[in-house]
């Protein structure tokens, strides 16, 4: 019994240290440091606000003191609102790369996306011009390859009858009359050939192809059933009939093209479309299988994406091989030349929409920031209009970075000054030291 009281305090000494070890907080290395962020060692222009992994490299994020930030950008001398200092150590940790200013001649090429289109003059909309159904068809599938004038459905309709029995018999009575349709310039001599040759048209416009109704003057017979033929040699979109469905009057049967050349429909924004001129040429490249094709730019399209905001310039391309097919997206390639003028890299302007501004390095690891007017934009350039001069030396990359410290100084000093001006009021704009107070006043009663 006596050893049993001696085992609680034993037991609850034991329970209590473990409980201290397990809910005691830690002690880590740096304590008293306070971290603004965490950044990715490969490349330090990745920030997140709470520790992990890196998404391009998996490795751990490296945080980043307030104590090492503030000695590492540090307010410039200068009295520029927005100049500061950056240490090369910074530089390093942040991905700061410099860049001169320099003089380009705008030699560069415009790349945008374009999508494969059939040219809208050689589509060809399959109809008849009149009533029946369809007994047959034949090889007709979509995206089958056809010849012009190969046979693609059998169908019957009452009224190719009726017209080709008065075709034949006109036909009968003038013998060796015309009755392709391009011969229609021929003279004619006779009633009968002109009737034969108003009948031949009726077919035509009814939808009968020329090699029928020559076929009709050669067996002098009338067909019973009517040939729906291809137009061109090309591709089929669309089909509309099946074998025993009966179809209407000017209703649809296939669309097919001719895709012997293609339009391209390129999408650029608005100062890119100027260089998008009739009869400028092109390079297009498929980008799967890297295959080019010469281009010749026909028009830009009036309409604007209401959503995007772009122009569709539209380009015209051979296409041997059929190798582009409607709806594919291709690369397009457009070579040009700007006016000479100074230039630096695009990720050196930050443009916040108002304004346009850099970072230009005053002196060594000093900077300050700078407004700009730019102009053109060609690959990774931008030229400068306006607020640089040759020779210069601007920040490249990193500037995101640099340009949220500058705004965080600017914000700092115009808090400092706000209150420092607060605490220089003088001591005469103190309700107790007016002398106006009524215990100074000449009126008081104990005076």
């Amino acid at each position: 019994m006596r050893k049993r009281l001696y085992l609680f305090p034993i037991l609850a000494v034991l329970i209590a240290g473990l409980a201290y070890g397990i809910y005691r907080p830690k002690q880590v290395a740096g304590k008293g440091r306070h971290v603004l962020y965490y950044v990715d060692p490969m490349h330090p222009a990745y920030r997140s606000d709470k520790p992990g992994t890196a998404p391009d490299c998996g490795m751990a994020l490296v945080p980043v003191y307030a104590e090492e930030a503030s000695h590492a950008v540090l307010p410039s001398e200068d009295s520029m609102p927005g100049a500061m200092q950056i240490d090369p150590a910074a530089q390093q940790l942040y991905g700061i790369r410099l860049a001169k200013v320099e003089k380009d001649a705008g030699q560069g090429t415009i790349r945008v996306f374009g999508r494969v289109s059939a040219d809208q003059t050689l589509v060809y909309r399959v109809n008849l011009g009149t009533d029946g159904y369809v007994k047959e068809t034949h090889d007709d599938a979509v995206g089958n390859h056809v010849m012009k004038d190969q046979h693609l459905a059998i169908v019957y309709s009452p009224e190719f009858l009726s017209v080709a029995g008065g075709f034949l018999s006109a036909n009968e009575r003038t013998p060796g009359s015309m009755t392709s349709s391009k011969d229609n310039t021929a003279p004619s001599t006779s009633l009968g050939a002109t009737s034969a040759q108003a009948r031949a048209d009726r077919l035509r416009n009814l939808g009968m192809s020329d090699a029928q109704i020559n076929e009709i003057s050669m067996d002098h017979r009338i067909p019973e059933n009517v040939y729906v033929v291809s137009p061109t040699d090309g591709f089929i979109l669309s089909r509309n009939i099946s074998p025993g469905v009966r179809f209407e009057r000017y209703s649809e049967m296939y669309t097919i093209a001719d895709l012997s050349r293609v339009w391209i429909m390129a999408e650029v924004f608005g100062k890119d479309a100027q260089a998008f001129r009739p009869g400028t040429r092109a390079r297009v490249t498929l980008p799967d299988t890297g295959q080019t094709f010469e281009a010749r730019v026909s028009d830009v399209l009036p309409e604007v994406d209401p959503v995007t905001r772009i122009l569709k310039p539209r380009l015209e391309v051979d296409n041997p091989g059929f190798k582009l097919r409607p709806d594919m997206f291709v690369n397009v390639e457009l070579p040009v030349s700007m006016p000479t003028g100074l230039s630096v890299p695009a990720d050196a302007v930050v443009d916040s929409g108002l304004s346009k501004r850099v970072y230009v390095e005053t002196s060594a690891n000093h900077f300050e920031t700078r407004e700009v007017v730019t102009g053109w934009r060609l690959n990774d350039r931008v030229q400068i209009v306006k607020g640089l001069r040759e020779g210069e030396t601007v920040v490249a990359a990193g500037t995101f970075l640099v340009d949220s410290e500058s705004r965080l100084q600017v914000a700092a000093n115009s808090g400092s000054a706000s209150g420092e001006a607060s605490r220089a009021k003088p001591a005469m704009d103190h309700p107790m030291s007016s002398i106006d107070h009524p215990m100074n006043s000449m009126d008081h009663p104990m005076n």
